[in-house]
């Protein structure tokens, strides 16, 4: 959505050509290959794991971390470590792309010399900028809390 923001505010006259139906699916395909490919690793690396405490959670949800506290294998603990230190590279990866795009936006949208023109284009970002802003706010707070302050009710509200 930033590229497209991108494109549509710093390139307009090459929209069709940078954002054609195949740039597009490409772009698709991408997210949901990498989302299906992290998916698979965790699950397949959960499911190797041996639970020497049985598999009862005392959490609304079945995350990672809770999971990884009933395993008895240090080796499954390394591996969704550093399972984890990727898909959070990925993450951050696509977050320094989206403030690179956004930037690029801003400046070009300071440079149009009428008011009027600078809220239409600033308009058009206000959507993704808020989804974007929510999706990581929750998510911070969600997984980056201290874990003195978590409890399941809070995590179940979460």
């Amino acid at each position: 959505m930033c590229y497209d923001r991108y494109v549509a505010i710093c390139k307009p006259l090459h929209y069709g050509t940078l954002l054609g139906s195949r740039a597009c699916a490409h772009m698709a395909a991408a997210a949901w290959a990498t989302g299906f490919l992290t998916a698979l690793l965790h699950t397949a690396n959960t499911f190797s794991l041996p639970l020497c405490q049985g598999n009862a959670l005392g959490q609304f949800f079945c995350e990672i971390p809770h999971i990884l506290k009933l395993s008895c294998s240090h080796s499954g603990y390394r591996r969704e470590t550093g399972l984890l230190m990727f898909s959070a590279c990925l993450g951050f990866g696509c977050f320094i792309f989206i403030v690179f795009s956004y930037v690029q936006i801003f400046r070009a949208v300071l440079r149009i010399p009428s008011q009027q023109g600078q809220h239409k284009a600033f308009s058009t970002c206000l959507p993704h900028l808020a989804v974007v802003s929510l999706f990581l706010s929750t998510s911070f707070f969600a997984y980056l809390k201290p874990p003195s302050i978590s409890s399941p009710s809070l995590d179940l509200a979460l």
